[in-house]
């Protein structure tokens, strides 16, 4: 039954965060690009609950829940400060070059790392005591925030290093593409 669930409720998580991004961005392109943000998280959960050998379960699915949005969040976090430097530039004349596209996406990088930091590390220090409890209920509790676990440290790192670089590319062919014309 928990599997039927979960057939019509990720999908309709995914796609309610999908139309709110939407809604908040007015870009398709970047709803997409902090949607990429949900498998990456997803990478470190599933590793996780590997290696402590979990199956899964409700508690495991409502923690993978609860990853997808930190996920979001923390992915939105960085496209903010990416599209605020790569406008700064662009408003300055100074998106012309690859060297130009790449400043402008170290600027931004640079910028969101301690914000990107602190709601991942946040996070992850809030979940260190369930992870290390023991005793009535915690078998439960490791379950559900396990994926949460191991899915914000593959996030900070997957975040910090690869939506910049499909930022700085799907910017780059757009601003060379205008410039083009």
């Amino acid at each position: 039954r928990m599997q039927n669930r979960m057939k019509l409720i990720l999908p309709l998580t995914l796609l309610l965060i999908f139309g709110f991004l939407y809604f908040s961005m007015r870009s398709i392109g970047q709803s997409l690009l902090v949607m990429v943000a949900v498998p990456l998280s997803l990478i470190g959960g599933i590793l996780l609950m590997w290696i402590l050998g979990y199956s899964t379960s409700v508690a495991v699915w409502a923690g993978a829940i609860a990853l997808i949005g930190v996920a979001v969040e923390t992915a939105s976090i960085m496209i903010v400060f990416l599209e605020s430097a790569w406008r700064r530039r662009r408003d300055a004349n100074q998106l012309k070059s690859g060297s130009d596209f790449q400043a402008a996406t170290l600027e931004g990088a640079m910028h969101s790392l301690r914000p990107v930091l602190m709601a991942v590390s946040m996070n992850i220090f809030g979940l260190l005591p369930v992870m290390m409890a023991t005793g009535i209920g915690a078998d439960v509790m490791k379950r559900l925030a396990s994926p949460m676990f191991g899915g914000l440290v593959s996030l900070a790192l997957l975040t910090l290093f690869v939506i910049p670089v499909v930022y700085m590319m799907k910017e780059s062919r757009l601003a060379l593409r205008t410039v083009k014309k």
